[in-house]
């Protein structure tokens, strides 16, 4: 019997289990995703090439999966607690017929895990697509081949993990659940929708006052970040007061909006009486008075999510220039013996079965010399003749060096020289002076004409070969980019997991608490529609609230957003280019499909609320 009632209520109450069940089939879906990061692409990639930073990136996954499980936890028994206000008076009605409250309590916990099962099965099926999708976007970003990668792939232990977490998760709402059941009394439970939260009207001054000081101690923070970067974050006498400021001045903003915003209307009296708006700005305005401090934490968490994800995809064009600086050339070999004994590498190869002639589409080989200020008349750690630096130049696309010698080689090109950098000052000097210099090194750079890993593991292979009494240092740009991506696979999938979460906590806590509102309006929306208010003119009014709610945080976090991308795209863009369209494009994505998709939720639900109130059927 109580099975029966608990799928009964759960299938008449969906809609208000709406925004319940897509927080947590979102939750479930993303920690699905990025705890089944073994299947997807780039991982594979990475994993089949030996590279180290596979152990890395999931020993860092596991970690934050463990915060993002605690946020989820938090957000999930927020949620429940709301359903719980939503329905005191069924529950109450429940105990006026006789049940028991241990059995109003098991039906709680049964319809508890049933939208669990539910959540589980749709978050799941969703997590599957959704690591497909993140894989196509590392692959592409990261210029991979995607030959064989993509397909859609389920983790087993992906699975049993977030089954695992969730579970614990919903035993704590059972338990919460239960207890909260057992301890209320009857007559708060059918009286709880019966509380009004009355408008205070404050002081105009005073709201003016702490609006401008709001204002005021956001642009003193905002010119401290400007000033000194994303560098102040290391300097904790800075950095505290600064986040000390911004987040007392985004309170203040919130804060003071009861104050004026709805006097500022009132001198409008062709808006504030049109329609409904004098209600929808009344309702609005007492709430914003006692909710400040959510409104100032939504507006961080939003915060929080766009400069996290837009900062970890724009890293990505950063990270690809750094790459295509350090290895200029398919493989750089140096031999530190150079001083004592040349290899010829172009006969050695050959002769172990290596045809450089076919295998490589250029090849030069070059030594650098100790610099000694009595024959160049710099000071340098390494000289190089100009012939040889002029092919290096040309290889890499630029014109020949035509200036007076000798010169120093700015140290941005000392880097472009050979793979990974020669780490020493140089200069050029001519052909001629190369005689009185002594020998430091030899080195050997060449590009591949064929596929770079066969190509690769040919050579790899002959150079083992060589002299024993070489010491040599083999760097290739296959090896560097395999590093690469570790690297931005990490800042990507950390970033984008945490982005997605602090968005997901920030639109669900937003959606949830009016959903609360929605429901607690809907005795007066009976009464507007009594004085003769039409059912179009109330639904626009329940829409218009909802959004006044979502857009508030969302546009003053959209300008703290646009101050700390300016500090953090200017540290990104002393180490390379800035890719900031591409990071805004996916920013503004993943807010429409999150945020945006919990507002049209929200605002479906609060007009559904709305017209039940009115007695219209829908």
């Amino acid at each position: 019997m109580f099975f029966k009632l608990a799928v009964r209520n759960v299938r008449r109450s969906f809609r208000d289990y709406g925004v319940y069940l897509l927080t947590l089939t979102f939750g479930v879906c993303l920690f699905y995703t990025f705890n089944s990061l073994e299947g997807q692409g780039a991982m594979v990639y990475l994993a089949q090439n030996g590279s180290p930073m596979v152990e890395v990136i999931q020993a860092c996954i596991s970690i934050f999966s463990v915060f993002v499980a605690v946020v989820l936890a938090c957000l999930i028994l927020y949620a429940n607690r709301f359903l719980l206000r939503r329905r005191k008076r069924e529950l109450g009605t429940y105990l006026l017929l006789g049940l028991g409250q241990g059995q109003v309590s098991l039906v709680l916990v049964l319809e508890t895990g049933l939208v669990a099962l539910v959540s589980l099965v749709l978050g799941l099926g969703l997590g599957v697509l959704a690591s497909l999708g993140l894989s196509q976007l590392t692959l592409s970003m990261f210029q991979i081949s995607m030959e064989g990668m993509l397909g859609l792939h389920f983790s087993p232990a992906a699975a049993g993990k977030t089954i695992l977490y969730f579970g614990l998760i919903f035993l704590l709402v059972m338990f919460f659940s239960g207890l909260q059941v057992s301890r209320a009394k009857l007559l708060d439970l059918m009286q709880g929708d019966r509380r009004n939260e009355p408008l205070r009207q404050r002081s105009l001054t005073w709201a003016v006052f702490q609006c401008v000081l709001g204002v005021v101690c956001l642009g003193v923070a905002y010119a401290m970040l400007l000033t000194f970067g994303m560098m102040i974050l290391a300097m904790p006498m800075l950095c505290v007061p600064m986040l000390a400021l911004g987040t007392v001045g985004t309170l203040l903003i919130f804060r003071s909006l009861s104050g004026f915003v709805l006097r500022l209307a009132q001198s409008r009296p062709g808006f504030y009486y049109k329609n409904l708006n004098l209600f929808t700005l009344r309702e609005w305005m007492s709430r914003v008075h006692s909710t400040y401090l959510a409104q100032t934490v939504i507006c961080i968490l939003l915060l929080l999510a766009m400069g996290i994800t837009a900062s970890s995809i724009g890293l990505n064009s950063t990270l690809d220039a750094l790459a295509q600086d350090q290895a200029p050339f398919d493989i750089t070999i140096q031999n530190q013996h150079g001083d004592v004994e040349q290899v010829d590498f172009d006969g050695e190869l050959n002769a172990a079965g290596f045809d450089t002639a076919q295998k490589l589409s250029w090849q030069r080989d070059f030594l650098v010399y100790y610099g000694d200020t009595a024959v160049t008349g710099l000071y340098s750690s390494g000289v190089i003749g100009l012939t040889d630096y002029n092919a290096l130049r040309e290889r890499q696309g630029e014109g020949p060096y035509t200036g007076a010698l000798p010169v120093s080689i700015p140290w941005d090109e000392v880097c472009r020289l050979v793979n990974n950098g020669l780490g020493m000052d140089m200069v050029v000097v001519d052909d001629a002076m190369l005689s009185e210099l002594e020998v430091r090194r030899q080195i050997w750079v060449a590009d591949y004409a064929g596929d770079a890993e066969e190509t690769e593991a040919e050579l790899v292979s002959a150079l083992e070969q060589l002299p024993q009494t070489c010491l040599t240092r083999t760097e290739s740009r296959l090896m560097l980019y395999q590093e690469l991506v570790g690297n931005k696979i990490l800042a990507l999938f950390l970033g984008l997991y945490l982005g997605i979460t602090f968005l997901l906590a920030a639109a669900a806590v937003l959606a949830l608490q009016q959903l609360s509102q929605g429901a607690d309006n809907a005795g007066r929306y009976a009464i507007l529609r009594r004085l003769g208010a039409q059912e179009s003119m109330v639904s626009r009014c329940a829409v218009e609230q909802v959004a006044l709610a979502f857009l508030l945080p969302l546009a003053l976090a959209l300008i703290h957003s646009v101050v700390g991308m300016k500090a953090a795209n200017d540290l990104i863009a002393q180490a390379g280019k800035v890719d900031a369209l591409q990071s805004t494009l996916f920013t503004a994505l993943m807010l429409l499909v999150v945020y945006g998709g919990y507002f049209a939720a929200t605002a479906l639900a609060c007009r559904r609320l709305a017209l039940q109130g009115t007695g219209a059927r829908r």
